[in-house]
């Protein structure tokens, strides 16, 4: 069944087209669930309320852009207003003990793509939330700013600091390992 079909038939309430879309694309999509929560299970719930809007809403993707691309923004949206809600909001962290300095290329380079996201998960969530929605997901400081309902720049703020912080902890890993 190729994803017109797929579509069609969760639009008209068919079950197994809406588990097949499920399983489909439900792992790529915990995946951006987790960078934007504090827990496996959490992920999970945010992603449950990210599939109900999207069934929901299915009638409005006009096959303009990738599918993918429309159902991933349905998620990132869930996950901020999730985050929005969230007790942890105003969680802060002192940076009077990082220091900045160079980063050597070859060190990140050097790291697995699963130590760096484990080093991303425990970074404070503003920073988390900031670091994931500029850098991975490519908006702009002025987005980050309307969707999180704070001021531009502290969306900077958060994201020189994540880096920071990013960089630290990511030399203390290598410190480790050499």
């Amino acid at each position: 069944m190729d994803q017109k079909e797929l579509i069609t038939g969760c639009i008209r309430g068919d079950r197994q087209c809406q588990v097949a879309l499920f399983q489909q694309y439900s792992g790529k999509l915990l995946s951006v669930c987790v960078r934007y929560t504090r827990h496996r299970m959490e992920a999970e719930d945010v992603l449950q309320d990210a599939f109900i809007k999207i069934f929901k809403n299915l009638e409005k993707f006009e096959g303009k852009g990738s599918f993918e691309g429309w159902m991933r923004r349905i998620v990132v949206n869930t996950a901020l207003k999730n985050y929005n809600k969230s007790s942890f909001k105003k969680e802060k962290i002192g940076l009077e003990d990082y220091q900045e300095g160079s980063m050597d290329p070859d060190v990140i380079a050097s790291l697995y793509q699963e130590e760096l996201l484990k080093v991303i998960e425990k970074l404070p969530n503003g920073y988390r939330i900031v670091f994931n929605l500029y850098v991975i997901e490519g908006f702009s400081h002025r987005e980050i700013a309307q969707k999180l309902g704070i001021q531009e720049s502290t969306s900077r703020s958060q994201l020189v600091k994540a880096r920071k912080m990013l960089q630290s902890k990511i030399t203390q890993i290598m410190r480790i390992v050499a």
